[in-house]
């Protein structure tokens, strides 16, 4: 093997690692003795310069093709996965400058890169042993950071849980690998997908697909194996609880989508109405409309903006998992516009989130009522932020949610087999507008409780800000510039 070639495919990914031992030394070396929110300010910019070299590289002359036999895989779709991944780190960590959580600045900083390798690995790879070691990378990291704020019960809490479900699902989802390899000798996903033909009726492959949905179901919080959401959004940092809403959900979409339409094509079954057939299809049909359900029933109750918002992604799980059970090559595109939109929307609601509770030290909805006299801008932010959500054009996520039912609708098998299943979620989405419009009426109607606080925002998470809500208009104006990325080989 050539490691010199080999390098050079990895070079993003090499970029981005040495970026974390740089902050992580510099802070425990160099720093240390500064003031904290300085230190914050330096980690962030310095992970900021690596984040922009490895776009450079990736936007460079990176070879394009499948290696090692599937092992690692690179195409412009994957390689603006990356730079997604990239972007998102470089926000969290200038997020974290909102935050006072911890003074282990480097330690953190050098943990949110660390994961968003992680989760660059799964979207370059076809093979599910490194899969699997990508996806754990990102999981440790995300685990480590849940529980980062020591002094916070809360923190300490959802980090243990968040622990120890994954521990389960991760079992879980390695028995369910070796017995897919055990079925059919394979590990590359292609290889996989033709020792599958016929087999879709055989106990030990339906009982592997089990498993493997309710590992990666675990990665995605879909229902029922949802339950460690609400309580790591709330309990962990703002920062952390940002990056698993954002950066994760777009690895682990990914590599979910790979693993359904690409190694199991042959055995996805059917969920249409009153016509499901054994396969991952029904499996993950039931479990989507539980998603929709639960999460905007439950969201209507809540009282803290991070649990809320918990609760909602539980429900856009289930829309983007109604995009893969299209099972056509439509149906993939809807999937990452969607996840790409509605993590760089997450990405902003948590930052506005981070800033209002530095300032009042709580997530409480009541804390946000007359933020629109008292911070215009994080106002109007979140509130678009929320409304794409919803899914109100003009912006991404209604164009997001258009896609999906679209593709969905037109899934192979008996004409309009989901429809059930879009109308769920049709109907669905008009609850969530209504618990989006109870933040948006508190910000823009509600006069301000209480003595008034004053809130001061950094230039840079103006910026973060600015860029975010950029790109959830301008993707709703013009989605075919995204499409066109996506569908490009």
């Amino acid at each position: 093997m050539d490691y010199g070639v080999l390098a050079g495919r990895l070079f993003p990914e090499i970029i981005m690692i040495a970026t974390a031992l740089i902050v992580l030394a510099a802070d425990l070396s160099l720093w240390r003795r500064f003031p904290a929110r300085w230190r914050r300010t330096v980690a962030a910019f310095t992970t900021s310069m690596g984040c922009l070299m490895a776009c450079a590289a990736l936007g460079g002359e990176l070879e394009i093709g499948v290696f090692y036999k599937g092992m690692w895989i690179f195409d412009p779709k994957i390689g603006l996965l990356k730079e997604v991944l990239v972007g998102l780190i470089a926000g969290t960590v200038w997020i974290n400058r909102e935050s006072s959580f911890t003074r282990h600045v480097g330690e953190f900083a050098a943990l949110t890169i660390l994961a968003g390798v992680g989760g660059m690995i799964l979207v370059s790879t076809e093979n599910l042993l490194l899969a699997f070691v990508g996806l754990e990378l990102l999981s440790l990291s995300l685990y480590v950071m849940t529980a980062f704020a020591k002094s916070e019960l809360a923190s300490v809490e959802a980090g243990v849980k968040y622990f120890l479900f994954g521990g389960v699902s991760a079992a879980c989802l390695l028995y369910g690998l070796s017995l897919l390899y055990g079925v059919t000798g394979a590990t590359q996903l292609t290889a996989m997908a033709t020792a599958l033909a016929g087999k879709a009726g055989d106990p030990l492959v339906f009982l592997a697909v089990v498993l493997v949905s309710v590992g990666l179901g675990f990665k995605v919080a879909v229902a029922p194996f949802h339950l460690w959401a609400p309580d790591t959004y709330q309990g962990a940092p703002t920062p952390a609880a940002a990056f698993v809403a954002s950066a994760s959900k777009v690895a682990s979409f990914f590599l979910l989508a790979k693993i359904s339409l690409l190694g199991w094509k042959e055995v996805s079954g059917g969920g249409g109405w009153r016509a499901f057939a054994p396969g991952w299809s029904p499996v993950w049909c039931v479990m989507a409309a539980a998603s929709v359900v639960v999460g905007n029933i439950a969201a209507l109750v809540q009282t803290r903006l991070k649990r809320l918002l918990a609760y909602s992604a539980i429900a856009h799980t289930g829309y983007m998992v109604t995009g893969l059970l299209a099972n056509n090559p439509s149906g993939e595109q809807a999937l990452v516009y969607y996840v790409i939109t509605y993590a760089v929307a997450s990405l902003g609601a948590f930052a506005v989130i981070a800033v209002v509770e530095r300032a009042h030290g709580t997530d409480d909805i009541a804390v946000f009522s007359g933020l629109g006299r008292r911070a215009p801008y994080l106002a109007a932010c979140l509130g678009l932020f929320l409304l794409s959500f919803a899914g109100i054009p003009p912006l991404a996520g209604f164009f997001g949610k258009i896609y999906l039912f679209i593709a969905a609708l037109g899934a192979p098998g008996s004409k309009l087999s989901l429809l059930w299943l879009v109308l769920l979620g049709a109907g669905m989405s008009c609850v969530a507008l209504y618990y989006y419009l109870v933040v948006l009426k508190r910000m823009f109607v509600f006069k301000p409780e209480g003595r008034l606080v004053e809130i001061e925002v950094h230039w840079m998470t103006r910026a973060v800000l600015g860029i975010c809500a950029l790109i959830i208009l301008m993707l709703g104006l013009f989605p075919a510039w995204l499409f066109d990325k996506l569908t490009a080989r």
